[in-house]
């Protein structure tokens, strides 16, 4: 039998909790909403309630009343995370390096279900023992959260071409994709390798002033863009150098992102 999660959305925007109620509702019959909280002092009240339980978190950064890592200051968090925020910048690689996982507003649906997978995963594991939850830490997220430390992004790959190992400078990919369950990263020549890093993980260790996620499938390398075209769909298409076997569209909620980052803000 497939097992049943307890959601608590904490959200301050209403219009933006009741779309995310919506779409987990809509999507996800196996996850049950149990509460509804717009401040970090409410957020208190329920997780100290001893008969309210939850198995994931989604949680806005920014609530009514402070910030979300005061939750956690007052009070330890035993369930699955998940940050939603409107930050672009590298603040958010702490939180899944924190074990928590994040979502980039306006929430891709996509994304969604990739994260909910995996919090899904994650529950599974620690029931049956093969996986021991990690703690969060608050120093780490306070600090991310309010621009301390600078940012260090990867500078090359190490890739295998048949018996061969292969140093690539990240100045020499031009875009990576996902195919087949497994992550590709071209060159700016043209050349193929598979990499055992997810999409996810990428996220993680290139420079966003660089690298933008166009779609579930493909990142791009802002020197791959050769142009971009409005599909008559109304998506953005975006022609690449070298060119995929492919087409490249810009997700329909990534677009003004996107538009932001062509522009270097």
């Amino acid at each position: 039998m497939t097992p049943t999660y307890n959601v608590l959305i904490v959200e301050d925007e209403l219009p933006a909790q009741a779309n995310l109620r919506r779409a987990l509702e809509m999507r996800f019959p196996d996850l049950r909403i149990v509460g509804l909280q717009s401040s970090v002092h409410g957020t208190l009240e329920w997780l100290k309630e001893p008969t309210n339980r939850a198995d994931i978190i989604f949680m806005d950064v920014e609530l009514s009343d402070g910030m979300c890592f005061d939750i956690f200051s007052h009070v330890e968090v035993n369930a699955k995370v998940v940050i939603t925020t409107a930050f672009d910048n590298y603040a958010v690689r702490a939180f899944r390096i924190n074990s928590i996982d994040y979502l980039l507003k306006p929430i891709d649906p996509e994304e969604l279900t990739g994260a909910v997978e995996r919090c899904r995963r994650s529950l599974a594991a620690e029931k049956e023992n093969t996986k021991t939850a990690q703690p969060i830490d608050i120093e780490a997220l306070k600090s991310a959260l309010t621009g301390g430390g600078e940012p260090t992004f990867r500078k090359r790959f190490v890739v295998r071409f048949g018996d061969r190992l292969s140093v690539i400078e990240t100045t020499q990919v031009a875009y990576f994709y996902a195919e087949d369950k497994s992550t590709h990263l071209v060159t700016n020549e043209g050349r193929r390798y598979i990499l055992d890093q997810s999409l996810d993980q990428l996220a993680d260790e290139i420079s966003p002033a660089d690298f933008f996620r166009i779609s579930r499938n493909c990142t791009v390398s802002i020197r791959a863009i050769a142009g971009i075209s409005k599909h008559p769909s109304n998506r953005l298409k975006v022609n690449l150098i070298p060119k995929p076997d492919f087409e490249v569209f810009v997700s329909r909620s990534r677009t003004t992102d996107f538009i932001t980052w062509l522009e270097g803000k």
